[in-house]
């Protein structure tokens, strides 16, 4: 498999680029509209097409790259099924892997974070990588205050089943404002102050009602957006310009 992960520092979120080696078919795992040109040359440097992009669920923080790079190249839109999205080409849907050229990924469903999110698994024994999303972050999770977020689900989702996942797998995770770049299971779970060490449901529900984040500056433009797989609004302030421009700095590793 050739991998790439790809940040975009102004929201701090990270694009995985992965590529069959047979078929020169590639995918993208969360892609962000204002690096598009960066993931397009990223792909033609490693001489590989754009088959599709997956997106882990309806983001708040971001406008989705989707429908501009299906538009740009021709690329497959795959988004939960259960969301419905009339711009989606492929519904997934947990327990029906998601495969391209000798890429496999298994849809995993995590909601709580957003009662859509899935997380995908990828990789043989021993060399295995889940894409968490905004399920579980380094060292923490997403917020569950929006969206039809729910504390106890998160709290399921990631003990019930991210935790059951192989201690060596990798946990490549949506965001990082820490310029932290990966974790693994067995980490998080026995370090993540939120959902390791043993933390109880009690416990998890009472950290996240303490939270009291402010409400998302972004959430009321990016969210109708993504419902229509990454349209920017018309009436996007000036100073929220740069979400829907083209960034110049945007670094991969």
């Amino acid at each position: 498999m050739i991998f790439r992960q790809l940040f975009e520092p102004l929201s701090s979120t990270y694009t995985y680029l992965l590529g069959c080696e047979h078929t020169g078919l590639a995918l993208l795992i969360d892609p962000v509209v204002n690096s598009i040109e960066r993931d397009l040359a990223c792909l033609a440097e490693l001489g590989l097409t754009l088959d599709c992009t997956l997106d882990t669920h309806v983001h708040a923080d971001h406008i989705t790259g989707a429908l501009h790079l299906k538009e740009r190249v021709g690329s497959r839109i795959a988004a939960a099924a259960m969301e419905r999205l009339p711009c989606a080409d492929i519904g997934l849907e947990e327990g029906v892997p998601f495969t391209l050229g000798s890429l496999t990924l298994q849809p995993l469903h995590t909601p709580g974070h957003t009662d859509g999110h899935f997380a995908f698994h990828a990789g043989e024994p021993g060399a295995e990588r889940v894409f968490t999303g905004d399920a579980l972050l380094i060292d923490g999770c997403g917020r569950t205050d929006f969206q039809n977020g729910d504390a106890k689900a998160l709290y399921r989702s990631v003990t019930e089943k991210l935790f059951t996942l192989p201690d060596d797998c990798l946990v490549y995770p949506g965001h990082d404002y820490q310029q932290r770049r990966v974790s693994s299971i067995g980490q998080e779970k026995a370090r993540n102050p939120r959902l390791g060490a043993g933390r109880s449901l009690e416990e998890f529900e009472r950290i996240m009602a303490e939270l009291k984040l402010p409400y998302p500056k972004f959430i009321d433009h990016a969210v109708p957006g993504n419902r229509r797989c990454g349209v920017c609004p018309d009436d996007l302030p000036e100073h929220m310009q740069a979400y829907c421009g083209r960034m110049t700095e945007s670094p991969q590793g």
